[in-house]
């Protein structure tokens, strides 16, 4: 069967790809194009036609790839057409009407090319996260996932896991030959090492899944401090209702910010202080809790007040960031107790020193979550697999592995399968269909 698909974003544009994968498609790109000697590496200019009436559909370029030198690692085309709906429209019309060919589901060309090993699992969900990156830190994360950073390293860990396997396994089916007397303990010692690389791994603080979701980030304050106000400012629309009556926000309000290249969600809460009823005292419950489900707080105060309202207070740590707002009634900082945290005036209402909070926000985030190892878990299927492949060999490291070398080696059996589904290698089926849906159609 052969299948195709718009690739690029729906009309009206300059120009649109149209992908086709399959063995017919050189076959159906010379009934379309009406020539014979299509090129491969190589740009064809070319007439478009529907075979059926003979009539010309556009004029555009041919891109042929034979396989297995493809995306797909099967033959395939590109037909570059202008990006009117109706050229887009009435191609892939034609196309639905080619013998064995029909429209690809979403992911279904990226899908065929982990089939046919041209990449492998964790590359193929690595090019769906470029596809939906949205920050230059999410782009960077995915490149590198990409390129087969994390894949190679969990590949070595894997044949480290094999190598020590198949010593046990030849100790186990050769008792009686000469085999080195320590090789027990070397499998031993590389086994802990696999454990040491796994367990540095994750404890990671989620950090790729942040970069890939967002970081959270809470605004707490008093009531009427400009908490909503900021939240506006910095999504740059009517996000929040901003209103001069105190207790506006009663639930938390969440927007998805790019600042400055990190993935941001910021949440607006309700105002701290002694609640005046049950709505609002949930409300407050609910912004507690979000501040410490938080990654960073804000916390906002009033600097024309002088002071910092008792129930605040309680709620700063060391790692809060203290925003003073409405520099435009006072200009300097109120004294505080707070020392060790960073302190920014701010006016909202006047738009000051907005940018410098940005870069005190950036610089919070790097100092709290950057890391010096380059392996990230970017999903939560990855990190339960590596989760399962730790409690493996904990299990195997346990063991008298003289008087239960059987069990002990089928414990290490269990962690290669869980180390080796992480890139594709085994019991990939079940999850095939979870990973490639959010794709686009064209991919």
């Amino acid at each position: 069967m052969n299948i195709f698909a718009l690739s690029t974003g729906r009309g009206p544009s300059g120009i649109a790809i149209i992908r086709l994968t399959g063995k017919d498609s050189l076959q159906i790109s010379k009934q379309i194009t009406k020539k014979n000697n299509i090129k491969s590496k190589e740009v064809n200019i070319c007439k478009f036609h529907d075979p059926s009436s003979g009539t010309v559909i556009d004029e555009g370029l041919l891109l042929w790839s034979p396989g297995p030198n493809s995306y797909t690692g099967e033959d395939l085309a590109e037909f570059h057409t202008h990006g009117s709906n109706a050229v887009i429209s009435c191609f892939l019309r034609v196309l639905g009407e080619r013998e064995n060919c029909r429209l690809a589901e979403p992911g279904e060309f990226t899908k065929i090319a982990f089939q046919n090993n041209k990449i492998d699992l964790l590359e193929a969900e690595s090019i769906g996260d470029l596809i939906h990156a949205e920050t230059d830190l999410q782009r960077q994360q995915a490149i590198k996932l990409i390129q087969g950073n994390a894949s190679n390293y969990y590949n070595s860990l894997r044949e480290k896991l094999i190598k020590s396997l198949s010593y046990i396994e030849a100790k186990i089916d050769f008792t009686e030959e000469d085999l080195p007397h320590n090789i027990l303990k070397e499998v031993h010692s590389s086994i802990k090492q696999v454990h040491k690389s796994i367990k540095k791994i994750l404890e990671d603080q989620k950090i790729g899944e942040k970069i890939r979701d967002g970081f959270r980030i809470s605004i707490l304050g008093d009531v009427n401090v400009g908490k909503s106000s900021l939240l506006n400012l910095l999504s740059k629309r009517e996000a929040a209702i901003v209103s001069e009556q105190e207790g506006t926000t009663r639930d938390v309000i969440e927007t998805y910010l790019n600042i400055d290249g990190y993935p941001v969600i910021l949440a607006d809460t309700a105002g701290i202080r002694k609640a005046k009823n049950k709505v609002e005292k949930e409300g407050i419950k609910r912004a507690i809790k979000k501040a410490k489900d938080a990654d960073l707080i804000l916390i906002m105060v009033d600097a024309s007040k002088k002071t910092i309202n008792r129930d605040l207070k309680k709620l700063i740590n060391k790692d809060c960031i203290l925003v003073f707002n409405k520099s435009d009634l006072e200009k300097k900082i109120p004294k505080n107790v707070f020392k060790e945290n960073n302190q920014i005036l701010i006016s909202v209402k006047k738009n000051k020193n907005i940018n410098n909070l940005i870069k005190t926000i950036k610089l919070k985030l790097s100092k709290k979550f950057m890391k010096t190892n380059d392996i990230l878990i970017t999903k939560e299927r990855h990190r339960i697999k590596l989760e399962a492949t730790l409690k493996e060999i904990e299990k195997f490291l346990k063991k008298d592995q003289k008087k239960e070398i059987e069990t002990a080696a089928e414990d290490l059996r269990l962690a290669t399968r869980h180390l080796g589904s992480i890139v594709g290698k085994v019991d990939v089926e079940e999850i095939l269909g979870s990973i490639f849906q959010d794709f686009c159609i064209g991919k």
